[in-house]
C-alpha cells in the first residue's frame, strides 16, 4: 500500500507541476502579450524575426490553409505585421509600405532559411555595441551577415531609435536575393517550404477563397504573368469593370438628371466623388487582401487606389463647399444673383482650391515626393503659371475690388466707361459679376461681356443707387418770342412740373439762362420720383409734350439752327488802276 500510494504521489506532484508549468506560461504570455519584438541587436532581430515568420506559416499551415476565417486571417495579417517591423520601410511610399513589407519579409524570410548563417555566438549581440549616447562620431552602426549584402542598421533616432532593422538597400533588394538563392537547400526546417513561390498563385491572406479550392484549378489558371496567376488576373478585370460601370452610372444619373446650379443639383453631384472615392479603395483592399496581389502589381493597385482616395476627397471639398454657399444663399435674406451671393460663391471656390492644394501636397507625401521637391515645383510651376496667367489673375484680383468696394450690384442700371455718344451704348443692367468678368445687357438688349480687370478700373456711374432721376433739358425758343411771351412760358412750365405727379421738387427751377446766335435758352431742371430707367423715360417723355402744348399756346416756338447770308452788288476792281499796277515801273 505504501509503494501504490509512493507511486500515486509521484505521478500526482508531476501533474501538478506540469499544470503549475502551463499556468505560468500562459500567465506570462498575457502578461507580455503587447511586448514588442526584441530588435536591440543584430542576434535579437535575426532570431525574432525567423522566429516570429516561422510561427505565421504553422498558422497558416494548421489553421488557414484547408478552411480560412476571417479571424484566422486576421492573425494571419497581424504576425505578417509584426515581422515586417523588423524592415526600414523608411524609403518607401508611405501608402504602400505594408504591401512592399509583406513581400520583402517573405522574400528575406526564405533567403536567411537557404543561406549559411554564423553560429549564434558568433553574430553580435547588444552588449557588444556602444550605446547610442557615446557614440559621438555620428557614424552609422550596422552588421552584415557574412559573404552576403543582408545589412542591420541601427536606427539613430525616430521612433525606433536604437533598433536593428534590415536596411533599405537590403529590402529593395530583397527579390533579387531570392531569385539567387532559389536553387539551393533548406538550412533549416520551415513550416511550409517554397512558400514565395506558391504565392503567385494562392491567396494566403484572404478568407474568401481556401487555398484547397485555389489548387484545384487548372494548370493555366495558375500560371504566372508578371508574378501573378491568371486567375487573378482576371479577377482583378472583374473588379475594374463592376467600378467603372458603378461609378459611369451614378455619373450618368446625377448628371442627366439634376442640371443646374441649385443646391439639390450640387447634393447630387457630390455622388460621384463620393461612390469613387469609397467603391474604389473597398475593390483595390479587396483585390490586395483576398486576392493576395504582390509585387510591383501589389505596389501599384495601392497608390493608384490611395491616389484616387484623395482626388475623391479633393472632389469633395471642392462640390461641398458650393453646397454650403447655396445652403447659405438659399436664405431669404440673400438674394440668388445679389452681390452677397457671389461673393459667397467666390468664397467658397477659394477654400475649394486651397483645400485642393492642400490634399494636393498630403497625396504626394503619401505617395512619396519629398516635400522640399513639391515646394520648389511649386515655387517654379507659380511663377510659370503667374507669366502665364496674368489676365486671369488681374481679373481676379479685379473681381476682388468689385466685390469690395461694390460699386455695382446685380440688377443694378449703371453707365460705364467714357461714352461720347448720346446713344448710351455704354449703359445696361448688370445680370452677373462672377471671378472673370461682368456680364451687361444693354439698352438694346445686347449683353457685353467686361474682363474685371478693365471693369474695375472704368468710371462707373450706377443710375439704381440714386434715390430718384435728374431731369435736365434747355429749351431753344425762337429769337422772335417777345418778352412777355418768354415771362408766360416760364410761369407756365413752373406751374406744369410743380403740379405733376412725379416730380419731387416744391419749386421747380426753371430759368432764362441765355442768348446763342438763333436762340432763347430756357433751362429746366426737375427731379423725377423714380429710379427706373425705363419708368423715367415715360415721365421725361410725358413732361416733353406737356412744354411743347406750353410752348404752342403761347404762340412762340422752338428755334432752329440757322444763318442769314447777305448778298450785295458793287463797283468792283477799277481796271485801269490793276494794269498801271500790272506794268513795270520804268524809272
Amino acid at each position: 500500500m505504501i509503494q501504490w500510494f509512493s507511486r500515486d504521489f509521484r505521478i500526482a506532484v508531476l501533474l501538478l507541476l506540469t499544470a503549475s508549468s502551463s499556468m505560468v506560461c500562459a500567465r506570462d504570455i498575457v502578461e507580455y502579450a503587447l511586448e514588442p519584438m526584441d530588435l536591440s541587436s543584430p542576434r535579437a532581430t535575426l532570431d525574432n524575426f525567423l522566429t516570429t515568420a516561422d510561427a505565421a506559416l504553422v498558422l497558416m499551415r494548421d489553421e488557414y490553409w484547408e478552411n480560412p476565417t476571417p479571424a484566422v486571417a486576421e492573425r494571419l495579417h497581424a504576425q505578417s505585421t509584426e515581422g515586417a517591423r523588423a524592415l526600414d520601410l523608411s524609403e518607401i511610399p508611405p501608402a504602400a509600405r505594408y504591401e512592399f513589407g509583406r513581400d520583402g519579409y517573405l522574400y528575406l524570410y526564405e533567403v536567411l532559411s537557404r543561406i549559411e548563417l554564423p553560429p549564434e555566438e558568433e553574430i553580435p549581440d547588444a552588449s557588444e555595441y556602444p550605446d547610442l549616447e557615446d557614440n559621438t562620431d555620428g557614424l552609422d552602426v550596422s552588421w552584415t551577415i557574412p559573404h552576403t549584402e543582408i545589412t542591420l542598421i541601427r536606427q539613430k533616432d525616430g521612433p525606433r531609435k536604437g533598433d536593428f532593422l534590415f536596411s533599405p538597400a537590403t529590402v529593395a533588394r530583397a527579390e533579387e536575393f531570392y531569385k539567387k538563392t532559389r536553387a539551393l537547400s533548406y538550412r533549416r526546417d520551415v513550416p511550409v517550404e517554397n512558400y514565395a513561390e506558391m504565392r503567385t498563385y494562392l491567396s494566403p491572406a484572404g478568407w474568401m477563397v481556401s487555398t484547397k479550392t485555389i489548387n484545384s484549378f487548372p494548370d493555366w489558371l495558375k500560371r504566372g504573368v508578371y508574378d501573378q496567376a491568371v486567375w487573378k488576373w482576371i479577377a482583378v478585370l472583374l473588379l475594374l469593370v463592376v467600378n467603372v460601370l458603378v461609378i459611369m452610372g451614378v455619373h450618368w444619373i446625377s448628371r442627366k438628371r439634376f442640371a443646374g446650379s441649385s443646391v439639390k443639383t450640387y447634393l447630387f453631384r457630390l455622388a460621384t466623388p463620393i461612390m469613387l472615392g469609397w467603391l474604389t479603395p473597398v475593390l483595390i483592399n479587396l483585390a490586395i487582401r483576398q486576392l493576395t496581389l504582390t509585387g510591383n502589381v501589389s505596389g501599384f493597385f495601392v497608390l493608384v487606389g490611395e491616389f484616387v482616395r484623395y482626388f475623391s476627397l479633393a472632389w469633395i471639398i471642392w462640390v461641398g463647399s458650393m453646397v454650403v454657399a447655396e445652403l447659405i444663399i438659399a436664405s431669404p435674406k440673400i438674394g440668388d444673383q445679389s452681390l452677397n451671393a457671389h461673393l459667397l460663391r467666390l468664397v467658397a471656390r477659394t477654400l475649394g482650391i486651397v483645400s485642393v492644394f492642400v490634399i494636393a501636397f498630403q497625396v504626394s507625401n503619401r505617395l512619396g515626393a519629398p516635400l522640399y521637391s513639391l515646394v520648389a515645383g511649386l515655387g517654379v510651376g507659380g511663377i510659370a503659371i503667374a507669366l502665364a496667367a496674368q489676365n486671369t489673375i488681374e481679373n481676379f484680383i479685379g473681381s476682388l475690388n468689385l466685390f469690395a468696394d461694390k460699386p455695382v450690384r446685380v440688377g443694378d442700371f449703371c453707365r460705364y466707361g467714357e461714352d461720347p455718344s448720346d446713344q448710351w451704348k455704354r449703359a445696361g443692367t448688370v445680370e452677373s459679376i462672377g471671378l472673370r468678368s461682368t456680364r451687361i445687357r444693354g439698352i438694346d438688349n445686347t449683353v457685353t461681356t467686361i474682363p474685371n480687370g478693365e471693369f474695375s478700373r472704368m468710371h462707373i456711374v450706377n443710375f439704381s443707387r440714386s434715390s430718384h432721376r435728374f431731369l435736365l433739358n434747355v429749351l431753344k425758343l425762337r429769337h422772335e418770342t417777345t418778352e412777355e411771351q418768354l415771362r408766360h412760358v416760364l410761369d407756365e412750365l413752373r406751374s406744369m412740373l410743380k403740379e405733376h405727379p412725379r416730380v419731387m421738387d416744391e419749386d421747380p427751377r426753371v430759368r432764362f439762362i441765355g442768348f446763342n446766335d438763333y436762340a432763347l435758352n430756357v433751362e429746366i431742371r426737375a427731379d423725377v420720383n423714380t429710379t427706373n430707367f425705363i419708368e423715367f423715360r415715360t415721365i421725361r417723355e410725358d413732361i416733353f409734350m406737356r412744354i411743347m402744348k406750353i410752348i404752342k399756346d403761347a404762340g412762340t416756338g422752338f428755334a432752329r439752327p440757322s444763318r442769314t447770308v447777305y448778298n450785295t452788288m458793287d463797283a468792283g476792281i477799277n481796271s485801269e488802276c490793276w494794269q498801271a499796277e500790272k506794268e513795270p515801273n520804268e524809272e
